[in-house]
């Protein structure tokens, strides 16, 4: 950390609420030093222009990724990425960053959010014949349906990604098919985030719930990641990696 001379220096990406947020998380609990802050306006100063710093922290939009990635290889910084709605193809990018610069990435930085996945795939094994659906509620700006989360908790109940996924039902859809699961996502006010992951079986249900009161459980685990990263040897980690392995 010779950067900043015993302080994790920073360049935070994303001037939103979460950004914002960040930021005065960081100076609250010290050990940071922010250096730079970037929007998407302005995220092409990334390429050539920003400082070197210790740390990326992305939670921005997807359309800054080359921006992020460029600073990243040029700088070296670790990143804590947080930005959803990357299609395939972005993930991979992000995940072959790893070849040179700690990286993580998650679209959900709740330790409680952690556990429910978990949860998720330990209930998804247990009742394998039962009908699941999975129901994802947050406040009226968000930009990406279903939320990074909700994939999150598909991902935990169908790991190989081999069964059909009805993205709402509208009009005679007919009996349920077999393994379909189903995804809901709900809109508005100001909720910050709701995920239930529902299991229907014969005479029975099964319903594991997550519901965030404020974006402040993100920012937390977020700074956590943060701290954790810096220093580890280039790679792509998953939250639970960082949170729970080391």
């Amino acid at each position: 950390m010779a950067r900043g001379e015993g302080r994790i220096t920073v360049v935070l990406i994303g001037g939103g609420r979460m950004g914002s947020l960040i930021a005065s998380t960081m100076a609250e609990q010290g050990g940071f030093e922010i250096v730079g802050t970037y929007d998407v306006g302005n995220a092409d100063d990334l390429d050539m222009e920003a400082p070197a710093a210790d740390l990326a922290v992305d939670f921005s939009n997807k359309s800054a990724l080359s921006h992020v990635l460029a600073y990243v290889s040029r700088t070296g910084a670790a990143l804590v990425s947080g930005t959803t709605g990357f299609d395939e193809a972005e993930l991979a990018r992000l995940r072959a960053l790893g070849h040179r610069s700690a990286v993580v990435h998650s679209a959900n930085y709740s330790i409680g959010v952690a556990v429910l996945r978990r949860l998720t795939a330990e209930a998804a094994s247990a009742l394998s014949g039962f009908d699941v659906e999975i129901v994802e509620t947050h406040h009226n700006q968000k930009a990406d349906a279903p939320s990074g989360t909700a994939n999150l908790l598909l991902a935990a109940v169908d790991p190989d990604g081999s069964d059909p996924v009805a993205y709402g039902r509208e009009g005679m859809v007919g009996a349920r098919p077999e393994r379909e699961i189903g995804m809901h996502s709900l809109r508005g006010g100001t909720v910050a985030g709701t995920h239930e992951v529902h299991f229907f079986g014969p005479d029975e249900e099964v319903c594991l719930t997550h519901r965030a009161t404020s974006r402040q459980i993100f920012v937390n685990g977020a700074v956590a990641c943060a701290r954790k990263i810096v220093g580890k040897e280039p790679g792509f980690y998953t939250f639970d990696q960082l949170m729970f392995e080391n």
